[in-house]
């Protein structure tokens, strides 16, 4: 019998060539208004949001709920104002003060994460030892549902992205393709890792409307 997991799903904002930061790895604003309001609303209606620890050293996100009225519904609703917010972090690499940590914060490493890290670590957040070298996703995701996790937004990075869709854990994409260009061979893209070389990962596009100056995408992933 398979196991349970949340319902994943990525979502992103990527220039019209591709890329979701600089070369330099910094933020670039993308999305406009609307597309942040609608980031907002996706935030609210998950049980859980995760980014990997690439994305926490780039960009230090809080991966709070801006909107007062959403997080006010949220606390009407019988639900924390904030959903659970997950690092993906094999070796323990988030600094102590980054903003993410705190209450409502699970960190999950590997083995391979030096003890006097996660220790410390365990004073700012609840820290999940899964996997030997690498976190073990599957693992995870069994662990966050059995904690009440059935929904789950991924907000990056890229190589975030590409362990998920190559263990088979992605169930849509939204992406949201901005009118600019970043450019660069070495700046991160929607998907990075190694990358398929056969079994590509099949979509099935959802909708596609436009919105601010760019267009926003969703897709279903399918079994290739």
């Amino acid at each position: 019998m398979s196991k349970k997991r949340p319902f994943i799903f990525i979502n992103s904002a990527m220039s019209a060539d591709g890329k979701i930061s600089s070369r330099e790895r910094r933020q670039v604003r993308i999305s406009g208004r609307d597309d942040l309001a609608r980031v907002d609303a996706l935030r609210a209606e998950s049980d859980a949001v995760m980014v990997g620890v690439g994305t926490v050293l780039a960009d230090d996100p809080r991966l709070r709920i801006k909107s007062e009225k959403l997080r006010r519904e949220r606390s009407e609703g019988g639900r924390p104002e904030d959903p659970l917010r997950v690092v993906a972090d094999s070796r323990a690499r988030t600094p102590p003060q980054a903003q993410v940590l705190g209450e409502g914060c699970i960190l999950a490493v590997s083995e391979a994460a030096p003890a006097q890290r996660r220790e410390e670590l365990s004073r700012r957040c609840q820290v999940l030892c899964l996997g030997r070298e690498r976190v073990d996703l599957p693992g995870l995701m069994e662990a966050l549902w059995e904690r009440g996790v059935h929904r789950m937004m991924v907000e990056g990075g890229a190589t975030l992205n590409w362990s998920l869709l190559e263990s088979g854990l992605v169930d849509e994409i939204y992406v949201y393709l901005g009118p600019l260009i970043i450019g660069g061979e070495g700046a991160p893209t929607l998907v990075d890792g190694p990358g398929f070389v056969r079994d590509y990962p099949p979509l099935e596009l959802i909708s596609a409307r436009r919105m601010d100056e760019g267009l926003l995408l969703a897709w279903r992933v399918l079994s290739p």
